[in-house]
């Protein structure tokens, strides 16, 4: 029989072939939380009464949401990951590490590999061809002490992205686009199926941004098939040997097909306060901002931060706009200061910020002003999720970011350059 992605990895983890609609119990690679699901999953695994954990070399927790701990209250769930994890043999990636879902695609996750997540943008691996998926604590407690989980094969969805995307139309323009035309409900427990010529030529950084996003239409995964994209990506950071080729096979049977002709594509926002509220950047023209957000695990990378400053050019942020910057990791940091990145950033008017979550999850190092408005490259525009509930959020791509940050209002990045 002809196979989705989805039920392809999903079979070759199990041995034996499963289709959209079974249930399955499956090996788990990689189980991991961060600091605010993960101390609940530990407290979860005790009540379970296990003596162990089934693989404590590929059990993580990430102390990345309050990175570093703005309260007593967080220091000391961080207290009892490292103590938890000193005790079992876990691996801990402390508060200088940076974002979980970006440091499990640069260090832990391979193609054909299950790996779960106490965080619903745990889908982001997808893009390297893992099934990825987020669930609750609960959950994630039962695969780190029995190394296996229960699911239901998803049906796919296909997503075929045709054409060439034009200069400053990016994968973020994609992913809103996408989830404008289904809803933020469009695709629950669906796998999403990344495929079609504008998807083939994406860096791994943009195919990370598709694979994030997923979640953001209710989908279960976001896949995208490994290829020499991934080979590379994969020997950038020392794990060539974790290759394998994956991909779905000709004539496999989908729940659906969504075309998008990246060519004709422009420039996409979210509007408060729905991140399915999507419009042309054209339309919200001229809507003023006080603060630009670039980060996070959906557009922290050093291809953001590249194309965050390729659109400032030489000018200054505007008047009255703070800019905060927050790399996704300690290897985009560290990557960035060595090309001079950071220095530049700054010279701008930007505050650069430790790796982490804090602004993106409103924890700290950002909250906004009653009343203010953000351009956030990050992947959630709910009311209150940077930290203020009498405050807006506009999701917007690394471009048009930037391009509100030297005007002080939203605009087309194209009129700018």
């Amino acid at each position: 029989m002809q196979l989705t992605l989805a039920e392809k990895l999903l079979s070759r983890r199990l041995g034996r072939e499963v289709r959209a609609g079974e249930v399955a119990v499956v090996p788990v690679d990689l189980a991991f939380a961060q600091d605010g699901t993960g101390p609940l999953a530990v407290r979860q695994i005790e009540a379970l009464g296990a003596k162990g954990l089934a693989r404590p070399e590929r059990t993580v927790f990430f102390c990345d949401h309050a990175a570093p701990s703005p309260r007593r209250e967080l220091s000391n769930d961080h207290l009892f990951l490292r103590m938890f994890a000193k005790r079992t043999g876990a691996r801990v990636f402390d508060i200088e590490e940076g974002v979980c879902h970006q440091v499990v695609a640069e260090s832990l996750a391979a193609p054909g590999e299950v790996v779960l997540g106490a965080d619903s943008h745990s889908c982001t691996a997808g893009a390297l061809a893992a099934f990825a998926t987020g669930m609750g604590s609960t959950d994630i407690a039962v695969a780190m002490a029995l190394g296996k989980t229960w699911l239901r094969v998803p049906e796919t969805l296909r997503v075929e992205v045709t054409g060439e995307l034009p200069e400053l139309v990016t994968s973020k323009d994609v992913s809103l686009e996408l989830i404008g035309r289904l809803g933020a409900e469009g695709a629950n427990y669906m796998a999403l199926e990344f495929t079609g010529r504008a998807v083939r030529s994406m860096s791994m950084s943009s195919r990370l941004t598709l694979s994030n996003m997923a979640v953001e239409c209710g989908a279960k995964a976001g896949l995208v098939a490994s290829d020499e994209t991934t080979k590379a990506f994969l020997a950038e950071h020392g794990r060539e040997g974790a290759f394998v080729e994956l991909e779905p096979d000709p004539g496999a049977s989908y729940a659906r097909t969504v075309e998008i002709d990246a060519s004709a594509l422009t420039p996409r926002v979210a509007l408060p306060h729905q991140v399915d509220k999507v419009v042309p950047v054209s339309e919200a023209n001229g809507l003023a901002v006080q603060q630009v957000f670039l980060g996070s695990c959906t557009n922290g990378r050093i291809e953001d931060l590249e194309l965050f400053l390729r659109v400032v050019g030489r000018r200054k942020k505007a008047s009255g706009v703070r800019v905060i910057v927050t790399p996704a990791s300690r290897k985009v940091a560290l990557e960035a200061a060595r090309r001079g990145i950071l220095a530049r950033l700054v010279e701008f008017g930007a505050c650069v910020t430790a790796p982490g979550c804090g602004v993106c999850v409103g924890v700290h190092g950002g909250v906004l002003g009653d009343g203010e408005r953000c351009v956030s490259t990050s992947n959630r525009n709910f009311k209150g999720r940077m930290g203020n509930p009498d405050s807006e959020i506009v999701l917007a791509s690394p471009a048009t970011a930037a391009a509100a940050a030297v005007t002080g209002a939203l605009c087309d990045p194209r009129e700018i350059v």
